[in-house]
């Protein structure tokens, strides 16, 4: 993606407090913007990251339409909610971010969230009070609500955002890895670092932000370990902000440093393969100056031994891909394989394709891979059948 210059303009700063990386929202003469400053340290860092984005895209919607936060009202937002892809009866009004993409649904989803924070946050502070009345409504639950929230049975109503689009159908079969990926791939591969990448995303289900940001501390290679956690090989997955990638991980399970061993986060199993390449990248490539504790690291160039970025790990698998001809593979592969293939191998038992992937709805496994292969013999023996008796 080609960058572009965004002075002179609205536009997303980093800024770091006690070592922690938070991100803000500037005006084009570099002055912060006071109400989105306030309402992104209401969020927490990840949070507040993803919101600064799909807040400023918003605010530059509004200098668009002429228009500012202590007027705008809700045939507005719905409006810019459709701008940027969402269904809404009406005009759009004049073609917004032509140059990209519309937002996906979950995109949407979080867009809509960020827009209602804003504007409620902004009615307490006094400004704009009928749009945030407007937005803070209620709804009545769903048996689904219910069912997935503590003494579900006692609830009444649940916030409702009018700006959320209709939900779609989510997609059922998300892009599997190619046939024979792995085994190409680490053939490939010369380096010990990158083979033992592939072989964790594909035998941990990993996401790229957890494998980024494992620490030594977190690998409990070995039967018994003292964490209590897991008696069988296992990793921790930890949420720590000062990672020096950058590299954060998605779902925040507590965890805690005692005597020295790691406790809690969420726990992964770890094969005997991933074992065997995680020894054969310590003793033969990781280099002994490292003291950030960090396990991947980069291997060449002048920041050689420093932490290794997710996007440079993105890098690694795209050209790998593109080199054995077979395009360009994504982390997120490798885990909508594993998940898959957990799910045939236990009879479609979604609580153990959850535990196994570190998935914290067994319903979105059922929902996303729980299907039927078309090429599955028991499949194609029911509608034999089924055209027989017809």
């Amino acid at each position: 993606m080609p960058l572009r210059l965004v002075l002179g303009q609205l536009r997303v700063q980093e800024v770091r407090h006690n070592g922690l990386l938070g991100h803000t929202i500037v005006r084009a003469d570099g002055s912060l913007h006071d109400l989105a400053d306030a309402y992104l340290r209401t969020c927490t860092a990840g949070t507040a990251r993803t919101y600064a984005y799909l807040l400023v895209d918003h605010l530059r919607w509004l200098e668009c339409e002429v228009l500012k936060p202590e007027s705008v009202g809700l045939r507005d937002l719905e409006r810019y909610m459709g701008a940027v892809g969402a269904e809404v009866p009406g005009p759009y009004g004049q073609p917004w971010r032509p140059d990209k993409r519309p937002y996906g649904p979950s995109s949407l989803l979080t867009a809509a969230a960020c827009v209602k924070g804003f504007y409620v946050f902004q009615g307490r502070q006094g400004i704009n009070e009928a749009l945030a009345k407007a937005l803070d409504g209620t709804r009545l639950p769903t048996k689904a609500d219910r069912r997935r929230s503590f003494l579900g049975h006692t609830l009444q109503a649940l916030p409702s955002n009018p700006l959320t689009p209709t939900k779609t159908v989510r997609r059922r079969h998300p892009k599997m890895l190619p046939e024979q990926a792995r085994p190409r791939l680490v053939e490939e591969l010369s380096s010990a670092r990158d083979r033992m990448v592939v072989t964790w995303l594909d035998d941990g289900g990993f996401r790229i932000g957890e494998l980024c940001g494992l620490h030594l501390t977190d690998l409990h290679l070995r039967d018994g370990a003292p964490c209590g956690d897991c008696v069988s090989p296992h990793v921790h997955i930890c949420h720590r902000e000062r990672n020096a990638n950058r590299a954060r991980v998605k779902v925040k399970d507590p965890w805690i440093v005692e005597s020295g061993v790691v406790r809690g986060g969420e726990v992964r199993r770890a094969s005997p393969t991933m074992i065997h390449t995680y020894f054969e990248y310590i003793t033969s490539e990781y280099p002994r100056s490292a003291r950030h504790g960090m396990l991947l690291v980069q291997l060449h160039g002048p920041r050689r031994g420093e932490p290794w970025a997710t996007a440079a790990a993105r890098g690694m698998l795209r050209r790998a891909g593109i080199r054995v001809e077979l395009g360009k593979i994504l982390p997120k592969e490798f885990r909508h394989s594993f998940t898959s293939a957990v799910l045939d191998a236990s009879d479609g038992n979604t609580m153990i394709a959850r535990e196994a992937g570190g998935w914290k709805s067994a319903a979105m496994v059922e929902e996303v891979y729980g299907h039927t292969d078309v090429h599955d013999p028991v499949l194609a023996a029911a509608l034999e059948r089924t055209w027989e008796e017809q």
